[in-house]
């Protein structure tokens, strides 16, 4: 039986503190000030070690966000993690997890921050094994080895960053680290990037969703995904314009394949995951632009949407008898009334349904991005992006909540737990507001938007042909479907997130861990042996004997000694 008291206070403390970080972010924001604490740990050859602290509006305004979805999300898995005899220890996973994003939002050093961005890097791999299964083991193990690369970037950004005296990045700039710029810009984006799942590392996240779905609504949608954007957003002085180029392209190519292959997709959290995947690209596409407050006006509105989105597909998930495709629901509506409103609540916003939250966030960048000196390839794949957004997101619609009824004869589908219901409507609200009053407090002064009428409305007639293709095509019968077969190889390719997951794994299986192996036994298990510890002993051990026997007042060493000293001196008188 799980503790209950402790899941109450969990609760309480986690909105307590959610509360008290929103209202200390506004008063931030109207006072126009921060608190930065130090102090000293170690100290060694001038340079210092030190534990910091900073507390401004951004800060303040992420952990508020993220101990709000936090504790809505324990809340939901009192009822949806009910029989689970594990749940004590699910709690407390939730809790770490929470304590080590808190310590990387609110660190602007970078060894404190590799403090929380281990741990999220830990208890992410612990979420995504806990059904304790080969799949579950499979991707646990993609996900841990995946951001363990990003894990290594930040150990050589601050071995880097030695030399400066300090790892106080906010004090920096692109002068005061010229020397180093280039590789420091490369090493800190090449973090981001596998913490958020960008190409080449954007396998991890779909197949993270063996976790629990409420494990995916906090972790894999709204604050672990968000850490590398987060971690950039705070880098931003100190990167190089090259690297942010390459960058933007990166985030295109990702954007514009997450929505290609959702929709090939049919497992309902995949989807969700891979809708994910595509707006942490348009996050990345204009943060790669330098307008680093846009990119943290959308990381909060997708946050609120989001985990409102996996909550309902937890719901679903539960009535429809544990299935996850999407083939095997249908007709919804009206059966689960609430569930299929909040849902369309989270779909419509994701999409930038006018004056839902998403809208203000999303339709603002594609506005930014419309204007900017990009080059057509970028704007292309913003566009045709933003229309597949749509088109997945009708044709999930159609499949779970319209459409035609796919469920077994004995479904007892309904709304029947408040427990889940109820944090779903809370965060319903914030779908609803929260664009609007995130866009009054992070932008008070409105930014002016300059071009022709036809660019102005692109956005909103993309998202109507994408909603028409996306209910038109699945409103086809069976048969018509199955014409797809005859475009195998290229459903294959684009439903497979273009082949990243088996290079990700049986590729990288040859070309790393093989080779690795052979590395080993002929660096580490040979040469490195022979010349490293194991012969510097041998070698030492060999001697210490030698000299011992020396030492030892031997009468015939000594007596050999004396003639050879003899014959020596005889010879240099001959």
């Amino acid at each position: 039986m799980w503790n209950m008291k402790m899941y109450y206070v969990s609760l309480i403390f986690l909105l307590s503190i959610s509360i008290s970080s929103l209202i200390s972010s506004i008063i931030f924001i109207e006072m126009n000030n921060s608190i930065f604490l130090e102090w000293s740990l170690v100290s060694s050859n001038s340079c210092c070690i030190n534990m910091t602290l900073i507390l401004d509006w951004m800060s303040l305004m992420f952990l508020g966000f993220v101990t709000f979805i936090s504790s809505m999300v324990l809340f939901y898995s009192g009822s949806y993690m009910a029989q689970d005899y594990n749940l004590n220890r699910f709690i407390y996973l939730v809790l770490g997890f929470v304590v080590s994003m808190g310590a990387l939002i609110i660190s602007p050093n970078l060894i404190s921050i590799l403090l929380g961005w281990d741990g999220l890097g830990l208890i992410s791999y612990v979420l995504v094994i806990y059904y304790q299964n080969e799949k579950s083991a499979a991707a646990g193990m993609l996900t841990a080895l995946s951001n363990r690369v990003g894990d290594v970037a930040i150990l050589l950004s601050i071995a880097f960053l030695f030399s400066k005296g300090g790892w106080n990045f906010i004090f920096y700039n692109e002068m005061m680290i010229y020397n180093y710029l280039g590789i420091l810009s490369f090493l800190l984006v090449l973090a981001g990037m596998t913490k958020s799942a960008q190409i080449p590392f954007s396998a991890w996240l779909p197949a993270a969703m063996a976790a629990p779905t409420p494990v995916s609504a906090l972790v894999h949608s709204s604050t672990l995904v968000t850490a590398g954007i987060y971690l950039i957003i705070r880098v931003s002085p100190i990167l190089s314009e090259q690297v942010t180029m390459i960058l933007l392209l990166l985030a295109s190519l990702t954007m514009f394949m997450a929505g290609l292959g959702a929709n090939f997709e049919y497992d309902l959290k995949k989807i969700i995951a891979l809708s994910t995947l595509s707006q942490l690209g348009v996050m990345m596409g204009i943060l790669a632009l330098g307008r680093v407050d846009l990119a943290f006006f959308h990381l909060l509105s997708h946050a609120l949407f989001k985990a409102l989105l996996f909550m309902c597909a937890g719901s679903v998930i539960h009535s429809v008898k544990d299935y996850q495709d999407i083939r095997f629901m249908g007709s919804l509506v009206s059966q689960m009334p609430l569930t299929t409103m909040c849902m369309n609540l989270a779909n419509l916003s994701l999409c930038g349904t006018p004056f839902l939250a998403g809208f203000y966030s999303k339709d603002l960048i594609l506005e930014i991005i419309f204007m900017s000196n990009i080059n057509l390839i970028i704007f292309l794949l913003f566009v045709f992006s933003t229309g597949l957004t749509v088109c997945y997101t009708f044709r999930l619609i159609y499949y779970s909540m319209s459409g035609f009824s796919s469920l077994g004869s004995f479904s007892s589908v309904q709304d029947d737990s408040n427990v889940m219901t109820s944090p779903m409507l809370g965060l319903a609200v914030g779908a609803i507001s929260g664009g609007a009053a995130l866009s009054w407090l992070i932008f008070p002064f409105p930014d002016m938007i300059c071009m022709s009428m036809f660019i102005k409305l692109l956005a909103l007639l993309i998202s109507i042909l994408g909603a028409s293709v996306g209910y038109i095509l699945s409103l086809f019968s069976v048969s018509e479907r199955l014409k797809s077969l005859s475009l195998y190889s290229m459903v294959v390719f684009y439903g497979s997130m273009w082949f990243l997951p088996f290079l990700s794994t049986l590729e990288m299986n040859k070309l790393i861990l093989l080779k690795g192996n052979d590395v080993c036994k002929v660096g580490d298990q040979g040469w490195s042996e022979f010349y490293g510890g194991q012969g510097v002993y041998t070698s030492m051990m060999s001697s210490s004997l030698n000299l011992q026997f020396v030492q030892d007042n031997n009468v015939k060493l000594y007596m050999l000694s004396f003639l050879l000293v003899v014959v020596g001196v005889v010879v240099i008188y001959i």
